[in-house]
């Protein structure tokens, strides 16, 4: 009697087996094209494979992915509308690139808000998916997430607001350049990838720009001083292909719709932040560099002097139709829940 249970249990599980193989096998097959415009070695690439490769094994191999990197199918600066039009299945996307595009999103990109990229991501990515779907329609929302706080990295030493004067200087998305100019500073326009060559010719003299990544692109090379603040992070999202999703069967899309969500973000961003973050003690420890702190009086400026950059994102939203206070009181709330705050 017992052998006999034992069979039917073995019988059952080979039968189970069969006809979960036989659905895999009966749905479509889909191929992915994953654009990142960051250089290979960039630590997004391998969390965006490992995210990858988590969605074929869940889809029994149904949905296979090919990441592009280096820009190889469009510039940084046409990553939506690469997503939007089917270029490529899934993009990288800095919404910051197309000032005023994406308005409460640019609420991320206020200065002195978050203190990390770990959690910041997932407050980032809690906080704009009520927004998403009216604000990104074109495109299919994944996620979003931020790198570890950036900051000033210049020829030249920068501690208060002042010091901006006459400066030229790439900012890393809109709200920066405004900052840049209302304190008299000259914004000259690059992709991440550009920047050395800006530094180097002379066409820039400083750069906002997460810690790791000045090496990474070689700008330790051509900038010598380095604010230790928390002055910005950039918002990124991942997108895709709006066709491409209603195109895949109710099983892939549960499998897509399980890798899209904010504790995703973090996981994804997380890799990244850590890069980030340990690049400031890489600067540290190399004579060549100087690593500064701001005293309580030069922060205070710089927080002082960012204030006016909220009401300008405030005036941009209610043009638009959105409610700049319960927007942004969100963001706010959302960033101390998930202790991300600066």
């Amino acid at each position: 009697m017992i052998r006999k249970s034992v069979w039917m249990k073995a019988a059952a599980l080979a039968i189970a087996s069969m006809l979960s193989f036989a659905g895999a096998a009966q749905e479509k097959q889909i191929d992915l094209k994953l654009s990142s415009w960051v250089p290979p070695k960039h630590p997004l690439n391998p969390s965006i494979q490992a995210w990858a490769d988590e969605i074929k094994k869940d889809s029994k191999g149904t949905i296979t992915s090919t990441l592009f990197t280096s820009e190889q199918l469009g510039k940084a600066f046409d990553h939506y509308d690469m997503a939007r039009d089917g270029i490529a299945d899934f993009a990288y996307v800095n919404p910051g690139y197309t000032p005023g595009r994406f308005p409460v999103m640019a609420a991320g990109e206020l200065p002195f808000l978050f203190a990390n990229g770990k959690s910041g991501s997932a407050a980032l990515d809690a906080w704009y998916r009520q927004y998403a779907a009216k604000e990104m329609k074109d495109v299919h929302f994944c996620l979003a997430f931020v790198h570890d706080p950036g900051s000033f990295h210049s020829k030249k030493k920068i501690t208060v607001p002042t010091d901006l004067r006459g400066m030229k200087i790439r900012p890393a998305n809109g709200t920066i350049a405004r900052f840049v100019t209302s304190l008299g500073g000259n914004n000259v326009q690059g992709s991440a990838a550009e920047s050395r060559d800006m530094l180097e010719r002379g066409v820039a003299d400083a750069i906002t720009f997460p810690w790791g990544s000045i090496m990474l692109f070689g700008i330790d090379k051509v900038v010598k001083y380095h604010m230790d603040a928390p002055l910005y992070v950039t918002n990124f999202v991942w997108v895709m292909n709006q066709a491409k999703y209603d195109a895949m069967s109710a099983a892939q899309k549960k499998v897509i719709d399980e890798h899209c969500t904010t504790a995703w973000a973090e996981k994804l961003a997380t890799p990244w932040a850590d890069f980030e973050s340990g690049g400031r003690d890489k600067l540290r420890a190399d004579a060549a560099h100087e690593v500064y702190k701001l005293d309580p009086a030069q922060l205070a400026a710089w927080q002082k002097a960012a204030e006016p950059l909220q009401a300008q994102w405030a005036d941009t939203v209610k043009k638009q139709g959105g409610n700049p206070d319960a927007i942004y009181s969100s963001l706010k709330q959302t960033i101390v829940k998930y202790k991300a705050n600066f």
